[in-house]
């Protein structure tokens, strides 16, 4: 089973090349990193390894589109620039896959940083997406390559757009919840403080789920690198 691993990023360039490092150990068939404009060193970091690297506008989904399309995988991953997969992702996503019910999934987290609450914080989202089937685009979402192309892809929306997806994979039939963990960042809730991420984060997602519009909750969001 070849999966390509896409990468949507936008100046990222403290993150990068440990993730790029990370990932070109566990030897995926296809790495894809898709460059939305940075203005920092994050191209030039990029250009270090041998991977296939591609412009697109910016916008995380938009991004990840553009690169599904140059894929030549069975199995798209989507990775943040920020997040390392655990050595067994691609054996854990085969052994998945080999049920042909089976869509897509994505992985258990952690976070990794200082704060005593990040261990809690990383296994409540796990554990709830793990009941709900919805997950966020921290934990590595994989998908069939031929679902994806039927879904039509991500919403390009300015916000939610791992949530929307999610949602509409669970509707389409099985989606997989690995139980091996991602390790992602936890910059931004060091940065903006663990509680208040929380509260912020819960908040738009219930404001998404009761119909506000991504673009007007994208105003109360700001990525932290």
């Amino acid at each position: 089973m070849k999966v390509s691993v896409i990468l949507p990023v936008l100046n990222e360039e403290k993150a990068i090349a440990a993730t790029l490092t990370a990932l070109i150990r566990l030897s995926p068939a296809e790495i894809i990193l898709v460059d939305g404009g940075s203005a920092d060193r994050t191209r030039a970091t990029a250009e270090r390894y041998k991977i296939k690297i591609i412009e697109s506008e910016p916008g995380r989904a938009r991004q990840m589109n553009r690169g599904a399309r140059d894929a030549s995988g069975d199995v798209l991953l989507f990775l943040h620039a920020d997040t390392r997969l655990p050595t067994t992702a691609f054996a854990d996503i085969a052994n998945a896959l080999a049920d042909s019910l089976c869509l897509g999934g994505r992985f258990d987290v952690e976070l990794e940083g200082d704060h005593w609450l990040l261990p809690l914080v990383a296994w409540l989202i796990s554990y709830r997406s793990r009941l709900t089937k919805i997950a966020t685009g921290d934990q590595a979402l994989f998908v069939r390559r031929e679902v994806f192309a039927r879904m039509g892809g991500f919403q390009e929306i300015p916000l939610m757009e791992d949530i929307a997806f999610s949602r509409t994979l669970k509707r389409m039939g099985s989606v997989a919840c690995l139980r091996s963990r991602v390790i992602t960042s936890a910059r931004r809730w060091e940065a903006d403080g663990v509680w208040q991420t929380i509260f912020r984060m819960w908040t738009l997602k219930l404001l998404y789920l009761a119909g506000v519009s991504p673009l007007r909750l994208k105003q109360f969001y700001a990525d932290t690198r």
